[in-house]
């Protein structure tokens, strides 16, 4: 009989960013042996006081980051911003950093992602690099184009579509990659999981709906209704990205399917990710769950549904800002087979993220009329000045 490798009884980890991605991974955290430390600049996140212990810091500064690092068994992130840096210095004294710092520097950088698929001969739309609002005026044959600045852009943030020469005033006065429009049938994203053994596993695929004003999530379904050849093209492309990025870690691999059913990446981020919110209780392993088990080196979740599921984000509303107040929230609670999860922010703003909403059901119809009416019903607004 083969015995199974010694545990460490509670290992030391600490998550930079304090945002809601934080909150549900402290929360999956609780079912393991682990020791949590966040480190974030606003001691009131969603995440402080779920953790163990709270560090106020700017996670893009090397001293912070090294320091807040150096006694840790492991780091992990909740967002790309973070200092990439001190994260490969600190794993070169042995901490143990998921994702890689490796994998974070290609990825935070707009220009070096779309460069690493290029190389890696990766489907992805067309692009060149632009440096400044003058070279981006040099490109008006190549519109329609969308415009992504290189460093910094988040949340529909640092993305501009222009489709005609008066709207390259809109573009980015910075160095951005100028990406070619795709007419886009499908935006679908797949969450695969790594581990540090090189092991990889596969959620089932979700179908993005987005806002169109807003550029951010409106609803998503799971699994996404697309061909079973077109599905097969989509995972085999999203493990090659995983595994070319040589690093453990969870990564949401967003993408394109085109009217003739061809797939694209678009984007890859190297955490948890809204796209696998679902997971939380439709999946036998969530993502934030995986995410232990990898940082733990335990073996990786069974990422099998439960049920079909869909997920309504919970924005702020327009012209609301301030103290948050949730209206329809106890109509929502009474709908079967619903779970709500708010992020625990104090203050509304429009479009800012304060929740999401998931709906389990079979039935692809269920799922999109229930996340219609929770739409409808439910809105963040603010107490009068």
């Amino acid at each position: 009989m083969v015995s199974s490798p010694l545990i460490k009884s509670t290992m030391k980890v600490g998550i930079l960013g304090g945002g809601q991605l934080g909150r549900m991974l402290l929360q999956a955290g609780a079912n393991y042996p682990v020791e949590t430390f966040v480190m974030e600049n606003d001691p009131n996140c969603p995440s402080a006081h779920l953790c163990h212990h709270f560090v106020t810091g700017n996670i893009q500064d090397f001293d912070a980051v090294y320091n807040f690092g150096k006694n840790l068994d492991a780091l992990t992130i909740e967002i790309e911003a973070v200092n990439a840096d001190a994260l490969e210095k600190l794993e070169s004294e042995g901490v143990k950093v998921i994702p890689n710092s490796s994998a974070i520097k290609t990825i935070k950088n707009k220009i070096l992602q779309k460069q690493f698929y290029s190389h890696h001969q990766v489907p992805s739309p067309a692009f060149v690099v632009t440096e400044n609002l003058q070279q981006l005026k040099q490109q008006a044959a190549f519109l329609p184009a969308v415009h992504k600045v290189a460093m910094g852009g988040y949340d529909g943030r640092g993305v501009q579509l222009l489709r005609t020469v008066a709207d390259l005033e809109k573009g980015f006065d910075a160095p951005s990659v100028l990406e070619k429009m795709v007419t886009i049938k499908k935006e679908i994203a797949l969450m695969v999981a790594m581990s540090d053994k090189g092991e990889t596993t596969i959620y089932p695929s979700a179908e993005m709906l987005f806002d169109p004003v807003l550029n951010l999530l409106d609803f998503q379904i799971s699994p996404a209704q697309i061909e079973q050849k077109t599905l097969w093209k989509a995972e085999a492309l999203a493990l090659k990205v995983v595994k070319e990025l040589k690093s453990p870690g969870i990564f949401a691999v967003e993408m394109f399917v085109d009217q003739n059913n061809e797939v694209w990446v678009n984007e890859t981020a190297p955490r948890v990710h809204n796209s696998g919110h679902h997971t939380i209780e439709a999946n036998y392993s969530s993502q934030f769950d995986m995410l232990w088990r990898i940082i733990l080196s335990y073996p990786l979740g069974n990422t099998e549904p439960i049920l079909n599921s869909a997920i309504v984000n919970v924005l702020g509303a327009e012209n609301f800002s301030g103290k948050a107040i949730y209206k329809g929230l106890e109509d929502v609670l009474k709908i079967d087979n619903v779970f709500v999860h708010m992020y625990g922010k104090k203050e509304t703003k429009p479009g800012r993220k304060m929740g999401h909403v998931t709906i389990l059901s079979n039935e692809r119809q269920e799922l999109i009329h229930q996340a219609m009416k929770i739409k409808s019903l439910l809105s963040v607004v603010s107490e009068a000045d």
